[in-house]
């Protein structure tokens, strides 16, 4: 009787696990960055159920090594000082516990959780009320470029967990709008960026309105020497984690490509052509090259979101929704998106701009291979970045490879996308075939003289020894020469256009030439003229076209002469 009534107690107890509306599950291979675990169940820490629901509807399995480190010891209430990888969940790390420890039945405002960028803020709150959306708890976040006023009403009401930048905080506590007296939990994400110079006299006053015990949790991939004095000063005997054995995720493949400035478009362009992405970012290091960058790769007909810190923040917003859901395929942007943003659907990190520093390259390819997963970082590189690349191999102790004339698609791909991968393109190729073809028509219709040799420009890049490459009119694409053979894109077939114009123009001429003898000397003239344009090989061909239907006229008028 006794076996019969744990058995069924058992059973009862499951029943909740097979009622969850669970996402499918991901079948993509995973690194040890991930999977080297202890063995741990999320409900071996005794969690609430209600979080327990949240947690595998959210996608969750099992904890990765840093949420196996910092849960339990999180759930204490002690200090703690964690170090992990980008894209190995630290996020999950501090927000499980952090809602595990909210009473609900409560009004005040029991937790706050500081980043440092806006993008950050939103994605930080939206984790916070997937997980814990049986809870019953009321998360709340605010950043700066935001109405003041609107987050003044919002804090009128019930808040639990605030998500926040520190300088929106501190408005909202210096204007008495937010009562932190009962707040027991401070933690930072990022808290290399939040502790620079910067944000370090903020954190210091936000601090002053938290009660004497309070927890404080800090994460982050990297941490310089003001963590350590943060911690000496704010901190009371921290449990310190660090799971770094090595900085770079070991599912990120790096690869450099040395280009002159003026080769970057073109040697972007054939990185789209050849790669099989599902998504990626392009960083650039200033905001002016952001947007001119952008423009770029939408003339060449790819799909291309922007964004920087220039932009208003409801159109930054946009942006980042958008992307997040799957409408484009490339983001171009400057820094802003190097911390913390996770997307999983990105497999591919280009830096069109090489980062001046270690810890900036570290952040941008951990945009890639988030989770365990596989990704791919390409670094254009130029003479002038030569010393950086070299610095920054040496202080994270990896390796970037010149990049081989084709990559294998293993390196960055699940196997599952690399079978379907050609029917997506195909499916592509015709979108990209159709906008080309209204660009074309747009043009014919200002320039009724504009002439493109788009046939004869498709016929010479099928050729092309990758047979996946997109084909573009006037592309100079390198004919699977490589990454780094490549010419100019700004250079292309500079020469067709103007001398195939000028081409036909003398034929029209010459054509016309028994109706008006004396135009034809003119025509002579107009041929020589273009020889100045003209590259090799072209100089004789106009000329002797000229000149043999000069004389076909003049057998002709002889012999009409003769009779």
């Amino acid at each position: 009787m006794a076996d019969s009534k744990n058995n069924s107690s058992l059973d009862n107890s499951n029943d909740w696990k097979s009622q969850l509306d669970l996402p499918p599950k991901d079948t993509r291979l995973q690194t040890e960055d991930v999977t080297n675990t202890k063995g741990n169940e999320f409900e071996d820490y005794y969690l609430k159920r209600e979080l327990l629901m949240g947690i595998f509807e959210a996608g969750f399995e099992k904890p990765s090594p840093i949420q196996e480190e910092s849960i339990p010891i999180a759930l204490t209430g002690r200090d703690i000082l964690a170090r992990a990888k980008n894209g190995t969940g630290k996020t999950a790390a501090f927000v499980i516990p952090a809602l595990e420890k909210i009473n609900p039945s409560s009004p005040s405002l029991q937790t706050l959780i500081l980043v440092p960028t806006r993008e950050l803020a939103l994605q930080t709150s939206q984790v916070c009320k997937t997980i814990g959306k049986h809870l019953g708890i009321n998360i709340m976040v605010t950043t700066g470029g935001t109405t003041l006023k609107d987050d003044i009403m919002r804090l009128s009401e019930t808040v639990h967990i605030l998500v926040g930048t520190p300088g929106r905080v501190l408005d909202l506590a210096c204007k008495n709008v937010i009562d932190f007296s009962k707040a027991e939990t401070f933690i930072m994400d990022e808290a290399d960026k939040l502790l620079s110079p910067e944000f370090t006299p903020v954190i210091e006053q936000l601090l002053g309105f938290f009660p004497p015990r309070r927890q404080i949790l800090l994460y982050s991939a990297t941490f310089p020497l003001v963590v350590k004095t943060f911690k000496d000063k704010n901190m009371v005997k921290p449990y310190e984690i660090n799971l770094m054995d090595e900085l770079t995720l070991r599912g990120v493949t790096q690869y450099y490509a040395f280009v002159e400035e003026k080769q970057k478009v073109h040697c972007l362009n054939t990185l789209f052509s050849k790669l099989q992405i599902n998504q990626s970012i392009i960083f650039c290091n200033s905001t002016n090259r952001v947007e001119l960058l952008a423009r770029k790769i939408t003339e060449l007909g790819y799909s291309c979101f922007y964004s920087h810190a220039r932009m208003l923040q409801n159109h930054r917003n946009r942006v980042f929704h958008d992307f997040r859901n799957g409408s484009c395929r490339n983001l171009v942007c400057s820094d802003l998106l190097t911390r913390g943003i996770d997307i999983q659907a990105v497999n591919v990190v280009i830096n069109f701009d090489f980062p001046r520093n270690a810890e900036t390259y570290l952040h941008r390819i951990g945009r890639s291979g988030r989770f365990g997963h596989l990704g791919l970082a390409i670094n254009l590189v130029t003479y002038e970045d030569r010393f950086n690349l070299y610095k920054i191999e040496q202080e994270l102790g990896t390796e970037i490879q010149p990049i081989p004339p084709i990559i294998d698609k293993r390196l960055y791909v699940a196997p599952s996308a690399i079978d379907e991968y050609p029917n997506q393109l195909l499916q592509q190729e015709q979108r990209q075939q159709q906008h080309l073809q209204h660009q074309q028509m747009q043009q014919r219709k200002m320039n009724p003289n504009f002439n493109r040799n788009y046939n004869n420009n498709n016929n010479n890049n099928n050729n092309n020894s990758y047979p996946n490459q997109r084909q573009y009119p006037n592309n100079n694409q390198n004919n699977g020469q490589g990454f780094n053979n490549g010419q100019s894109l700004n250079n292309g077939n500079q020469y067709n256009n103007r001398n195939n114009y000028q081409n036909n123009r003398n034929r029209q001429n010459n054509n016309n030439a028994e109706q008006n003898p004396d135009q034809n000397q003119k025509n002579n003239q107009n041929s020589n003229k273009s020889n100045y344009n003209a590259p090799p090989g072209y100089q004789n061909r106009n000329q002797n076209d000229s000149n043999r239907n000069y004389r076909q006229y003049r057998q002709n008028n002889n012999q009409n002469n003769n009779v």
